[in-house]
């Protein structure tokens, strides 16, 4: 069995937050969010962290969440830089945001040759998923055709924010736990009336949600540049456009290229896309700390 490698995508500012949120503390030891989902990653039986990140944040990020990790677990970095472009493509003059997480996950085609869970740095996933999916990636076929990957789904309502919208990737799952779609929408809040919407568009509570965390064999780097050059193609001029790996893998399952086995788990979710998000997250590790899920004191 491969142990499976943890990607972290980790470069982004968290504009909307208003600054390096995934340096906050939110444990009783200054733990961050990324401290829990290490210490869950490797007790799931993952063996190596790989974080992405901007080289500008490089120095930084090494100083205070890299060093964190040294004689616990390998560690390596990743880079997404906007020139980083497959096909020959460069970027427009007046681009400065990134190129999205398919863009990241690419990335680290060069880091990454075992499979492996792709999380955002800033959310929080529960120790039950992350067994779940170390579990999978542990005996997944690395060679298949179609490849086979997985995914964490969570309820929709149960990963809203009280202080603004949010972007989720919106899923459809058949009757064998398989994706069938994947649909990335931003904008999503909670109305007054109970409900949840996007636009005109309204969902249900129980509806099942990506919240970025993937499974995936390194066959995904293949696809997933052949996707980068098509969208490329056709965006590469735009200052703004982003390719999520939501759509991204939609279109890998549309091409038949890819399935995607959807992993439930009782775990919960919570992040901070705000910064009036901090506080509930805090009493939330809180309460799992009483729980004894996590140590209370630092060893």
């Amino acid at each position: 069995m491969t142990k499976p490698t943890l990607l972290v995508l980790a470069a982004g500012m968290g504009s909307r937050y208003g600054g390096l949120k995934q340096l906050d503390p939110v444990g009783p030891n200054g733990e961050t969010l990324l401290d829990y989902s290490v210490l869950d990653a490797c007790r799931g039986g993952f063996d190596r962290v790989v974080f992405l990140i901007r080289h500008d944040i490089e120095r930084e990020f090494r100083e205070k969440i890299g060093s964190r990790y040294e004689g616990q677990v390998a560690v390596d970095y990743a880079f997404q830089e906007l020139t980083a472009l497959p096909g020959g493509f460069v970027p427009p003059t007046g681009r400065t945001k990134p190129w999205g997480t398919a863009h990241a996950i690419w990335c680290a085609r060069d880091v990454i040759d075992a499979p492996f869970a792709a999380i955002n740095a800033d959310d929080f996933y529960g120790a039950d998923a992350f067994a779940q999916m170390g579990k999978f990636l542990s005996s997944t076929s690395t060679t298949a055709a179609p490849a086979h990957f997985s995914m964490v789904a969570y309820r929709l309502g149960k990963t809203l924010s009280e202080h603004g919208t949010v972007a989720r990737g919106i899923c459809e799952v058949d009757a064998e736990r398989f994706l069938a779609t994947v649909e990335e929408l931003t904008d999503i809040a909670p109305r007054s009336d109970g409900t949840i919407a996007s636009g005109e568009r309204t969902f249900a509570p129980k509806t099942p949600v990506s919240m970025n965390f993937w499974g995936f064999t390194p066959q995904v780097f293949s696809l997933l540049e052949q996707s980068l050059i098509h969208f490329l193609a056709q965006h590469g001029a735009s200052e703004k456009t982003e390719y999520y790996i939501p759509t991204a893998v939609a279109d890998m399952i549309i091409a038949g290229t890819a399935r995607v086995r959807v992993l439930t788990t009782d775990s919960a979710w919570f992040g901070m896309t705000y910064r009036d998000d901090r506080p509930r997250v805090i009493e939330s590790i809180k309460k799992l700390v009483a729980a004894g899920i996590y140590p209370a004191a630092s060893t």
